[in-house]
């Protein structure tokens, strides 16, 4: 499989002040009341018409409110796309799907979905993907590329620098504001599953089915927890776990990352065509970023250009979720030697730049200073000395310094009350849904959630083998949950025919652009 498109000493106090980080000022949403009556008759029928990217596929827009505690003030149109089920004799209902991200389109993922669904999925369920609030074509979160390009860096050095840090946030969050409106301090979760069941009302149908992979999960939890009543079937696929303060959180990412890349040694050592077979690859890999910190690793194709030591973990990070060992090691072993490196140097600009919008509205999760930073960074490092930690979890946590405290949707431990049973997916040796994610969020969820574990790599589980397929299917088709606790057996990875293959420039940007996020 690969991803969908080609998504100490002072820590102790440190610790105490930390693990207080997820408690907000804000009520928790699981107990948020619906929309009312009133609000729900805002949803209008959807004037399909065939996508201009593929006439096969329908597009249309449903006009929503921006703000749901204001149902009849500003708007947005939320983009849709629906692949019309297969077999109409054999119709069960819709099938809402999303990527991931934040910041995945599920506009795109439906284009696709015929390449990643199954076709006994296919005949049976309407498709329907949507770009959640402040994506791609749903008045996306756009913000300006000069202040993009002036980020300071994300580890900070001292106080001052810290300070840096958390005015440039301040300051792009104020450009982001400006050239999005409104809809930027309105991209959270909370707010999308609110969409989600104006979309259920404006198709006409009384329960949804839904498939949600990485981030996407947390939209299916958030929306079993307030709308339960109306699921029929639900999978998530490669869990958040939103019950986590800054502490945990930033310890969990460190862990399944440097699982990753002990995943990545082993496959290496038991694999003769790996191009790094018979080396000690760790040391190999901490040579190499020894020589990246001094400055000694320049890409031939651009001389001037010294590849920094946090681009080569992030590019091995992307390609951990395929997992694309194979190219990743043909690319580590031509950027030891000097040959080209442009699958993976490149770092493209972008303007639509929801994640922060997202992310820091669904985490209360705020940094306070340079010496809680420095013993978030010095355990990260502990727990994963060779990846230095997540790169996707600290930029995450790094994008929301200096940012308001309150936020929209602040963690909580999963209340689902009403719902039907949910089938959660999780791979063992995920490099950003850690598996410790999956099984406290089913911890949490116990009699209403069943957890299959995938035994093998990489991150999305749906299409790794005739196991994860079929009991998904099956579940989906039938309502027949596999027995809790499932495993399917590991597929060995089969290796991309070229480093080019497996470049992080396919991936979709997370926090930053060539890291992918929480998305498949």
């Amino acid at each position: 499989m690969r991803p969908i498109f080609r998504a100490l000493g002072g820590v102790g106090a440190a610790v105490a002040l930390l693990a207080g980080t997820a408690s907000v000022a804000s009520a928790d949403p699981a107990d948020a009341t619906p929309p009312d009556a009133d609000v729900q008759a805002l949803a209008a029928p959807i004037d399909w018409k065939p996508c201009p990217e593929l006439a096969e596929v329908e597009c249309g827009t449903l006009k929503l409110p921006i703000d749901w505690a204001k149902p009849h003030g500003e708007k947005f149109d939320l983009a849709v796309a629906r692949r019309k089920a297969l077999d109409p004799a054999k119709r069960i209902g819709i099938l809402v799907i999303n990527p991931g991200g934040p910041g995945g389109s599920g506009v795109n993922f439906a284009l696709g979905a015929n390449r990643y669904f199954s076709k006994d999925v296919q005949d049976r369920f309407d498709i329907v993907g949507f770009d959640p609030r402040g994506v791609a074509r749903s008045q996306p979160v756009k913000c300006s590329v000069e202040i993009l390009e002036k980020q300071p860096s994300v580890y900070p050095a001292n106080q001052a620098e810290f300070d840096a840090l958390a005015q440039y946030n301040r300051d792009l969050a104020a450009d982001c504001r400006k050239n999005s409106g409104p809809i930027y301090d309105h991209a959270d979760t909370i707010a999308v599953t609110d969409d989600i069941d104006a979309l259920r009302r404006s198709l006409g149908e009384r329960k949804i089915n839904y498939y949600g992979v990485s981030y996407g999960t947390l939209i299916g939890q958030q929306y079993a927890e307030r709308y339960g009543r109306n699921i029929r079937a639900m999978v998530i696929d490669s869990n958040m776990d939103h019950s986590l303060g800054t502490w945990r959180f930033n310890e969990t990412e460190a862990v399944t990352a440097e699982d990753s890349f002990t995943e990545f040694v082993k496959w290496c050592e038991r694999t003769p065509s790996c191009a790094l077979h018979g080396r000690d690859v760790a040391r190999f890999w901490d040579d190499l970023l020894a020589r990246a910190d001094r400055g000694e690793i320049t890409d031939p194709d651009d001389p001037n250009f010294k590849i920094p030591a946090d681009l080569i973990i992030s590019n091995a990070f992307g390609a951990f979720y395929g997992p694309d060992w194979a190219p990743l090691a043909q690319w580590l072993l031509a950027l030891s030697g000097g040959t080209s490196t442009s699958a993976f140097a490149a770092e493209p600009q972008t303007v639509n730049n929801p994640f922060p919008a997202v992310f820091c509205q669904d985490w209360a999760m705020r940094v306070k200073n340079h010496r809680e930073l420095s013993a978030l960074v010095a355990r990260a490092n502990q727990l994963a000395p060779h990846m230095r930690g997540s790169s996707l979890g600290h930029f995450a946590m790094a994008g929301c310094i200096g940012l308001p405290e309150k936020v929209n949707n602040p963690q909580h431990r999963l209340r689902i009350k009403d719902a039907p049973k949910i089938l959660m997916l999780n791979a063992l040796h995920d490099p950003a849904t850690g598996y410790e994610w999956a099984v406290n969020a089913h911890r949490q969820s116990l009699g209403t959630t069943v957890l299959l574990t995938y035994e093998g790599w990489g991150h999305g589980v749906y299409d790794r083998s005739a196991c994860t397929v079929g009991a998904t299917d099956k579940y989906l088709i039938e309502q027949r949950a596999p027995r809790d606790g499932t495993h399917c057996a590991a597929v060995e990875p089969q290796p991309s025919l070229t480093t080019a293959d497996a470049g992080t420039s396919k991936q979709p940007a997370g926090p930053k652009p060539g890291l992918p996020g929480w998305q498949s």
